[in-house]
């Protein structure tokens, strides 16, 4: 009977769960030691963000700020995502080098997205700026692509991450926020899921290697 030992050099792929930028993942690919074809990127939708990795469709996915789902598990934080506002091209703000979320509570930006964490969006679109003044999230959208065409039409701002510049149309400018902290970045699994080996290893190298 033959003996599999599992190795730090297991090729099985991993499930992997992305929103946004997937060069966030290839980020977190390159700390656990893995080329790309160690993991398979899968999109999730934003409307319910947790739908394929409740479903086992996924064996980690990308968090975002912090996470107090009762059913998934994080890891230590391994990498952060700076804060940025999209604008369109026509935007006033667009040519800034940077602006405060103060100047944001002047523009329609989005509220949550079907099921997403409300705890979580106030995280990403805080309902109030540092100083108390409203910021007005009332554009619905339930996909980057509607979220980017109401921002290239300068119908909206969107308070985000820098790393959707990425992804942006070139109708649309990411300018950073000088005065949000960055978003901790994580992987999440199932609670109670023995994870096979080389999933667990993907997670503790990266892990380690953020540490550095």
């Amino acid at each position: 009977m033959l003996d599999h030992t599992p190795t730090a050099t297991d090729v099985r792929v991993i499930r992997f769960g992305y929103h946004g930028s997937p060069e966030v993942a290839h980020h977190i690919t390159r700390l656990a030691g893995r080329d790309r074809s160690a993991v398979r990127l899968s999109a999730y939708d934003v409307t319910d963000p947790f739908r394929d990795l409740r479903a086992g469709e996924l064996d980690l996915m990308i968090v975002k700020f912090g996470l107090r789902e009762p059913d998934l598990v994080t890891s230590r934080v391994l990498t952060e995502d700076a804060r940025a506002v999209l604008v369109g091209a026509a935007h006033p703000l667009a040519a800034r080098a940077s602006v405060s979320v103060e100047e944001l509570a002047d523009y329609d930006t989005f509220a949550r997205p079907g099921a997403f964490p409300d705890y979580v969006w106030d995280d990403v679109v805080p309902p109030r700026t540092p100083a108390g003044r409203p910021i007005r999230r009332n554009r619905r959208v339930g996909s980057i692509p509607e979220m980017m065409a109401l921002v290239a039409e300068g119908e909206a701002v969107h308070i985000s991450l820098v790393s959707l510049a990425d992804v942006a149309p070139p109708a649309v400018r990411v300018v950073p926020i000088h005065d949000l902290p960055s978003a901790p970045v994580t992987v999440a699994w199932r609670r109670g899921t023995e994870l096979p080996f080389h999933v667990r290893d993907f997670i503790t190298t990266a892990e380690a290697e953020a540490s550095r």
